[in-house]
């Protein structure tokens, strides 16, 4: 199925600007401000196959660059930094889509560091959070102080995460959606941080769940 796509650019302050893509379905009935990880831009395949699979269900995605990759750097950008382009995304969609349910999140870094944002700033438009693998810890060093700002979200969350994820040790992220009665987690069994599962393709099953979760929220 063929959608919409136009390809932009944002400014994020006087020296940075950032590419952007909106994917458009026909009769969308909201749209996810979709941003990458820390290992890979807008347009990794795994970025490209989830947005267009939501397209499928009728959800509308705005893929950003952060700053790191649009330079083609490969050291992530500070938080701070990091938090301005989320700005930026988030207001272009709005600006965009005025009239659609707006969602923000992404894939581990990009999902973070929205919540992040979203944790100091009141952003009326935005209806929830998606979490595309939510990294908890770093590799090898399980700990828990990565989600302590996410108890000051007053937003739903959805926790889309692998069993297997070794930057989300299971029974701990668990324990975190736990006390977090806004959040949703859902289980991909065997999965690992980049969603690679045995035998089972996970965009389609991270496409359901996404677009099942909004229409809960949006109904």
């Amino acid at each position: 199925m063929s959608h919409l796509i136009s390809n932009e650019r944002i400014q994020v302050n006087d020296a940075d600007s950032v590419s952007v893509e909106i994917m458009m379905p026909a009769q969308p009935k909201g749209i996810f401000v979709f941003a990458h990880g820390a290992g890979a831009d807008m347009n990794h395949i795994f970025m490209k196959e989830l947005s267009d699979d939501l397209a499928d269900r009728q959800i509308a995605t705005l893929r950003y660059n952060f700053i790191f990759t649009e330079q083609k750097k490969n050291r992530p950008d500070f938080p701070a930094v990091a938090h301005k382009v989320v700005e930026a995304a988030i207001h272009k969609a709005a600006e965009h889509s005025p009239e659609l349910p707006l969602f923000a999140g992404g894939k581990s870094f990009g999902g973070r560091m929205t919540s992040q944002f979203l944790s100091n700033h009141e952003i009326p438009n935005v209806r929830g959070i998606i979490f595309v693998g939510f990294p908890l810890h770093p590799a090898g060093k399980p700990a828990i102080e990565r989600a302590d700002h996410l108890h000051q979200l007053k937003l739903p969350m959805l926790f889309l995460q692998g069993t297997k994820d070794a930057l989300a040790t299971w029974s701990l992220l668990e324990g975190v959606c736990n006390a977090l009665p806004l959040s949703t987690l859902v289980k991909l069994e065997g999965g690992d941080h980049a969603f690679k599962m045995p035998k089972q393709k996970a965009i389609p099953m991270l496409a359901d769940q996404i677009s099942n979760w909004i229409d809960r929220i949006i109904q």
